[in-house]
């Protein structure tokens, strides 16, 4: 049935419930379909869009680019993705979410657009924001991908810049089962004649030879750029630029100054379109904030909040929960896909938990709290009077138990899915 053959939704949660079971499948890997309606919409950018994918990273990237850009006085539009409380958090302007009604503008336009072609909740959403955002008076716009990249919905947009950040394996059964075949795929966001960035140490070679094939301006860690520094500061050296004395990012974890480096190649070739002076960089380094990733909460017991949900995020995790010092106990709650390498993540940090709480998350595609249990057991966990392991319904039932056993020099870490996070969350805010 056509869009203008049924009364529209007029409310954001209406809309959302919509597309939630509108399409037959969550996930439709293809370019197709959405390239046929951006096409109807007109959707274009009038400023530099610069395109962030990557197995890990991406999030933090995008906000440091957020970050430094607003400092540096411009006007700036960003995609993220997923949310954790209000769909509103995936489109803002100036750090600022849009309102609901901005939403329902543009969901009314793309639902006018589509015609008798079916999108995916992603892929409408995915439009929906774009257009959003290329009606807004920008001055940059910062689009994170969601899964992969060649077929992502985010790739029918052509970037100025695109950013790789890291590749590891996730989501096999969509992008391949090794390092070369997921790196091709992640190439898929690089455009002809337009600058390509690679932050991760070891670039497969099949994204080298991509962005060669497509005669791409590759710039790659270790080759075109890179950092080194103390314990106070540190340097960025690039093509053309230099930047020397900057302050550490304010987001935690091993691997930041990678994701900096990243985003400050970026700012390097966008220098005559959108040039950056030095305090704004080392403002917004220091300025930049992103929920869910190695999030350590006020207050005690210590609350880390992390959405490490495949082996190299949990191995990050990690190192990172290693470097904050001496914890009597640490308590996990973990929610994650039955589609992720579980046992890979928790051989990452079985030796770190003392009490596991595993949880059920609210989405079919989720693993059952028993089959997180099965891993847990199956990786090694020795169950004792110091170690233990339960099943919990929810992320925040799981969260409520583990604040009531846990002391004061004790942690809780909360770490998997999004949802996981999400709903820790939720139950923060409850008791506030």
């Amino acid at each position: 049935m056509s869009g203008d053959q049924v009364q529209n939704p007029l409310q954001l949660a209406e809309w959302l419930s919509v597309l939630e079971t509108r399409h037959s499948k969550e996930i439709d890997m293809g370019l197709d379909r959405v390239s046929r309606v951006k096409k109807q919409l007109g959707l274009q950018f009038s400023c530099p869009v610069i395109m962030v994918a990557g197995t890990n990273g991406k999030g933090s990237t995008c906000a440091m680019l957020e970050s430094i850009l607003m400092q540096a006085g411009y006007r700036v539009g960003l995609y993220s993705k997923p949310h954790f409380l209000d769909f509103n958090e995936r489109a803002r302007i100036n750090g600022v979410p849009l309102d609901d009604a901005a939403f329902v503008a543009v969901f009314n336009q793309v639902e006018a657009a589509r015609g008798d072609i079916s999108l995916t909740y992603f892929e409408f959403t995915t439009l929906a924001i774009c257009l959003l955002l290329a009606q807004a008076p920008l001055d940059v716009v910062i689009l994170e991908v969601g899964l992969g990249g060649r077929l992502d919905a985010v790739n029918v947009i052509d970037a100025d810049v695109a950013i790789v950040t890291s590749v590891d394996i996730d989501h096999v059964d969509y992008l391949g089962d090794t390092r070369e075949k997921i790196g091709w795929e992640k190439a898929g966001i690089f455009r002809t004649g337009k600058v390509a960035i690679c932050s991760d140490p070891h670039a497969p070679q099949s994204l080298i030879d991509y962005a060669v094939e497509i005669g791409a301006d590759l710039r790659l860690f270790g080759r075109d750029f890179n950092y080194n520094g103390d314990k106070q500061q540190w340097n960025f050296a690039g093509r053309e630029q230099r930047r020397n004395a900057l302050a550490y990012p304010s987001l935690r974890g091993a691997n930041q100054l990678l994701n900096a480096s990243a985003v400050l190649a970026a700012l390097e070739s966008l220098r005559l379109q959108l040039p950056v002076g030095a305090q704004e960089v080392r403002t917004g380094l220091v300025m930049v904030e992103l929920p869910g990733r190695f999030q350590v909460m006020p207050g005690r017991p210590t609350v880390v909040l992390d959405v490490a949900h495949n082996p190299h995020a949990a191995a990050a995790l990690a190192q990172n929960l290693d470097n904050m010092g001496f914890h009597a106990y640490t308590y996990a709650v973990f929610g994650s896909m039955l589609d992720k390498d579980i046992a890979g993540v928790i051989a990452h940090l079985r030796d770190k938990v003392d009490h596991w709480c595993v949880c059920d998350l609210p989405l079919p595609r989720a693993a059952s709290a028993a089959h997180l249990a099965q891993e847990v057991v199956k990786a090694g966990v020795v169950l004792d009077q110091d170690h233990s392991l339960q099943n919990f319904s929810s992320p925040e039932d799981a969260y409520a138990y583990a604040l009531s056993k846990a002391g004061e020099n004790d942690r809780i870490v909360v770490f998997g899915s999004f949802l996981s996070v999400a709903g820790v969350m939720r139950a923060r805010r409850a008791a506030t």
